[in-house]
């Protein structure tokens, strides 16, 4: 454990706090709570004085199951378990090309003691097996310490983000870079995985009915089912599934949302002559049914624009905030720095409205905004990518106060993004990837500060 000095994470979200930071880019806004980051003697994470992290777990090192851990660790949820303990579900973001980091000694074949029915793509035929999937680990936060871990999911394509559902699930999404392969299975779905503490890999079962993209996250509406979706492309769309039986996500209807009145609609911002939306603007939004949810022609984001759709700039983190849903688009605006939007269900069969909520082309709050996750607190908490160096030195975690202030409160000592950032279900514990590092990283600290 390495000592740090007291954070004051985000103590609640003021709207519109936040959004006259926006509007004004006033530098005198960038604040330092409790001073500066300390530097790390490790070389790992920085953070502020009187916070502490430990390494739950480092990529290559033999699990509970005795497989390797996969290494890219990318989107991950907290999980509350019997007897006290957490279970995070972890996405590890492995392809082909990435196969070296898969959790067998032999990466090229599914080893013999493996049922290959438990592998969704386990490379038959003599091709390749796919090693992305979903890890299990299994911590105390009595001790701080790892119990057990172990390969949860396996055979999937770059399992890159995802969204925890109430019933104990974690929906985790395939991104795939080639969505049109004949290699073998079609890849480009969601799968459920179970947050249990029992080892043992699951049956990979693809949630058809929400579509074939390069899925990103999801984040459920518990009050309505409603699921809404991201996809990390520069010209991805925004979606959202109804299910025929709330809780069943087997059965449904998937569609984009648009632009009420402009159809066809960029929101992306990459013009800086002709922006459009301008920050803190409201847009009457509108959902478009889908057809052919499961085309293997890779269109289905080209279908949906051609129809009305708006489009969107690398939808990644999406999270739900009290009744709210926050969207990171990664690389939106003119500098191509990143956008959150905030889309505002109607709760009662209304028109839903969307909002370009930040986007910050000369401030330090958002550079390439990639996970994000509420604070038990209210507020949000977002991990950078590291898109482009020029942009930022590292990859930071930027936090929110209801001012509309921010801070800083983790910086990545090495090349790489952040990942998968979310708190126990007391607020204890923040848990997040270093995906570059392969590493787990548990942070306690006096999160009751937060308040002060």
């Amino acid at each position: 454990m390495i000592s740090r000095r007291s954070f004051i994470g985000t103590t609640g979200f003021a709207f519109l706090g936040l959004q006259r930071y926006a509007q004004a880019a006033d530098p005198s806004r960038v604040i330092e709570p409790f001073g500066p980051l300390i530097a790390d003697p490790a070389g790992i994470v920085d953070l502020p004085e009187g916070f502490t992290y430990r390494i739950l777990a480092r990529q290559g090192e033999p699990m509970s199951d005795g497989f390797k851990t996969p290494g890219a660790s990318d989107g991950m949820a907290a999980f509350p378990a019997e007897g006290g303990k957490l279970v995070l579900v972890r996405n590890h973001e492995l392809g082909l090309k990435t196969a070296a980091l898969g959790p067998f000694r032999d990466n090229s074949r599914l080893p013999d003691e493996l049922d290959p029915a438990l592998s969704y793509d386990g490379g038959a035929g003599g091709r390749l097996p796919q090693l992305g999937g979903t890890t299990n680990l299994v911590f105390d936060p009595a001790s701080g310490e790892t119990i057990s871990q172990f390969l949860s999911l396996t055979g999937t394509d770059r399992n890159c983000a995802g969204g925890a559902m109430p019933w104990g699930s974690w929906i985790t999404c395939e991104e795939p870079e080639e969505l049109t392969s004949e290699r073998g299975q079609l890849h480009g779905w969601c799968f459920e995985v179970k947050a249990t503490t029992a080892g043992g890999l699951q049956k990979p079962v693809p949630l058809k009915a929400l579509g074939r993209f390069r899925h990103e996250a999801v984040a459920l509406d518990p009050a309505s089912g409603i699921l809404y979706l991201t996809e990390d492309r520069t010209d991805g769309l925004l979606y959202r599934f109804i299910p025929a039986k709330k809780g069943d996500l087997s059965k449904g209807r998937l569609q984009a949302l648009a632009i009420a009145g402009k159809p066809s609609a960029d929101l992306r911002n990459y013009q800086p002559a002709s922006i459009w939306p301008q920050e803190s603007a409201e847009l009457r939004a509108e959902w478009i049914d889908l057809d052919d949810t499961d085309s293997p022609r890779d269109d289905l984001r080209i279908r949906g624009f051609q129809a009305g759709a708006a489009r969107f700039a690398r939808g990644e983190g999406i999270h739900r905030v009290g009744k709210s849903f926050y969207i990171c688009c990664t690389d939106g605006g003119p500098s191509r720095r990143g956008q959150i939007f905030v889309l505002d269900p109607s709760a009662d069969g209304g028109t839903d409205r969307l909002k370009l909520f930040l986007q910050p082309e000369k401030s330090d709050l958002l550079t390439n905004g990639d996970n994000l996750c509420p604070a038990p607190w209210g507020g949000i908490v977002i991990c950078e990518d590291l898109i482009d160096p020029s942009f930022a030195p590292a990859a930071y975690v930027r936090c929110v106060t209801p001012e509309g202030k921010i801070f800083t409160f983790a910086k990545n000592c090495k090349p790489g993004e952040f990942a998968g950032g979310c708190f126990s279900p007391d607020g204890q514990w923040f848990f997040v990837n270093l995906m570059a590092q392969g590493l787990t990283l548990a942070i306690a600290g006096p999160w009751k500060k937060a308040s002060t």
